[in-house]
């Protein structure tokens, strides 16, 4: 006879009533293999919104995942579908359909391609992952009202440089300043450019010459309040935008979308995506290894075999010096390389 409570001894320790639905437990996952791909659009507070071949549908971290969490740019897969009126009874595997009050579990996140992550200064631990997957980001500035901002545009070079990311500079407003200075400034660097004014924002003229950058790619945007970011995003997915954080109010009911987190939104009249990411203010770099920023300078990289161990390519020994001097790489590329490498030390507005 089993005891329960004050009367249990040492043979009845593992002893418990058999409680309805009691099961042993398993380290045993399911595989969902027959789950489908998902690509994320968006995060708020927990819920995911996914881009499942043509419908958009609404997630949440599975169990398993443990403390990984995904992020805008994501491949995910497999995803499995529940519904939230039987949520604590029972899974339904297969719904498709991102109709009113259903809920997918993501359950894994394929590797990613390329990361970009900043942190909110350059002393804070914890590293903010922006978007996964992107192919460039495009650093959005204006040269005038407000003034451009030179370390800000150097820190998200650092950051796209060591996240895998080609850059492309969009520079607006040049009815009101010209374009020369911070085009020579970063010239060294071979980044692709783009110059607008802010009748061309205004016209959609600005948005079909980005576009052209644009093709076949993820692209970030990033740029701080004021420079016309917003305005230009708007007028590359006029529509989809509206379509897609539609289905992020009906399903969360908060409300609105600003950016004040990454949103994900297919190129309209091209093949392509374009992320729409929260005005910066500063774009911190404590994350970041400085030994990483070199491998977007092949052209230096290959000279720095005589480099003194964990050169910081700014010191007297530097290699680099002798391999500039001998011809081997323009002498603007290697003062490129140590200013951006410096802007972890200096802050944006400097």
């Amino acid at each position: 006879m089993r005891r329960y409570g004050k009367h249990t001894d040492e043979d009845d320790i593992r002893s418990r009533p058999n409680r309805k639905g009691n099961r042993p437990r398993t380290h045993i996952r399911p595989k969902h293999e027959d789950a489908a791909e998902g690509f994320v659009l968006t995060v708020d507070r927990g819920r995911l919104t996914c881009l499942v071949e043509d419908t958009v549908v609404t997630a949440m971290k599975a169990r398993e995942l443990g403390r990984k969490a995904a992020v805008v740019g994501d491949r995910v897969a497999p995803v499995s579908y529940t519904h939230l009126d039987v949520y604590k009874r029972q899974a339904l595997v297969g719904d498709l359909s991102g109709a009113k009050d259903t809920l997918a579990r993501i359950v894994r996140i394929e590797e990613r391609a390329s990361l970009l992550r900043r942190t909110a200064d350059d002393d804070d631990p914890y590293e903010r992952v922006v978007v996964a997957n992107a192919d460039q980001l495009a650093i959005v500035t204006a040269l005038a009202d407000p003034e451009p901002r030179p370390r800000l545009i150097d820190r998200c070079l650092v950051a796209a440089f060591d996240g895998g990311l080609t850059p492309l500079l969009v520079l607006t407003k040049s009815d009101l300043a010209s374009a020369d200075e911070i085009l020579e400034l970063y010239g060294a660097l071979d980044i692709p450019y783009v110059v607008t004014s802010r009748e061309e924002l205004e016209t959609g003229q600005a948005a079909d010459r980005v576009r052209e950058h644009l093709a076949g790619k993820v692209t970030a945007f990033v740029g701080h309040s004021g420079v016309g970011k917003t305005t230009l995003v708007n007028a590359l997915v006029p529509k989809e935008r509206r379509r897609i954080t539609g289905h992020v109010n009906a399903v969360t009911g908060r409300g609105r979308h600003t950016t004040s987190s990454a949103l994900a939104l297919p190129l309209e009249g091209a093949e392509g995506w374009v992320v729409d990411t929260p005005g910066v203010r500063s774009f911190g770099l404590a994350h970041i290894d400085p030994s990483r920023v070199i491998h977007a300078f092949p052209d230096l990289e290959a000279g720095t075999g005589d480099c003194p161990r964990a050169c910081s390519h700014d010191e007297p020994d530097c290699a680099l010096d002798q391999w500039v001097a001998d011809g081997h790489a323009d002498p603007a590329r290697l003062y490129s390389l140590r200013r951006l490498l410096s802007t972890r030390e200096r802050h944006e507005g400097d």
